[in-house]
């Protein structure tokens, strides 16, 4: 049997003694804690490499080791769910490596591997660490562009609620920096609010924006348009004298909305109308 195809058969049938001796190496180059169970699943990973890369070496194959991947691509989704850095994963790669190396290392001159065997034995490990560290910085990508996504999702809900505050009355409550983005919000969520809840009156409150410009402010007057149309009528409420600048500026008539310095004014005034 040549040498080549020793080590093959040595990764092959110790691979779960070389991989729980190769985790041990491994966590004391690291010295930080991990958690037993992914030390558990390393070592279960590391057995079914060893094998895959026995099989790769008799064959002279480079094709990927689809446990390695899969397991990469764990780490990165856990380390985002958790909220944690994509550092705190990378940095444990560089000691793997080398406790990688030096073990396959160990095993070729044990067998007396020649010198281009061992190159691309190497070659092979350093390849498949690679793929690796590619596999878990996008699964981490994914899952943080995933998570933001859901954030997202629910601030907007958030920050367009329709609040009803008696029968056919709501208010709709502006708070912080109002942008494109939020115009484009309210109209997309606010409104079918308005409808559903069959809406007579949508206070808008005013009181917790933060900034506005003439551009937010007509964007602002072009939902009271719509509002109107859908037989709805709107009143601002906490129209500070900066934000009503900004939306004269703007070209905004507010001669056609009914405005009130405090939503309790506002509701006031629609009893006595009823």
């Amino acid at each position: 049997m040549n040498p080549t195809s020793e080590v093959a058969n040595e990764l092959q049938q110790n691979s779960e003694t070389l991989a729980k001796e190769m985790v041990g190496s491994i966590l004391e180059l690291i010295g930080v804690e991990i958690p037993k169970q992914e030390i558990d699943q390393a070592i279960i990973v590391y057995t079914e490499y060893l094998k895959f890369l026995g099989d790769s070496i008799k064959n002279k194959d480079e094709t990927t080791s689809q446990g390695l991947l899969e397991w990469s691509q764990q780490n990165g989704e856990r380390e985002a769910a958790k909220g944690g850095r994509i550092s705190d994963i990378l940095f444990r790669y560089p000691p793997t490596r080398i406790v990688f190396i030096d073990k396959m290392a160990e095993i070729s001159l044990k067998h007396d591997v020649n010198t281009e065997d061992l190159i691309w034995i190497n070659k092979r490990v350093n390849n498949m660490l690679d793929i690796s560290i590619n596999e878990t910085v996008f699964a981490f990508e994914r899952q943080t562009s995933k998570l933001m996504k859901e954030v997202q999702d629910e601030v907007d809900i958030l920050s367009t609620p329709v609040v009803p505050v008696q029968e056919n009355v709501s208010v709709l409550p502006l708070v912080g920096k109002m942008d494109h983005d939020r115009a484009r919000l309210i109209m997309e969520r606010a409104i079918p609010l308005v409808a559903e809840q069959k809406v007579q009156s949508l206070i808008i409150d005013f009181s917790g924006i933060v900034t506005i410009d003439a551009t937010i402010a007509k964007h602002i007057f072009d939902i009271h348009n719509v509002l109107r149309l859908l037989g709805v009528d709107s009143i601002a409420t906490g129209m500070r004298p900066e934000l009503a600048q900004a939306a004269v500026e703007g070209g905004v008539d507010f001669s056609n909305i009914k405005t009130f310095a405090t939503v309790k004014q506002a509701i006031d005034s629609i009893n006595i109308e009823m």
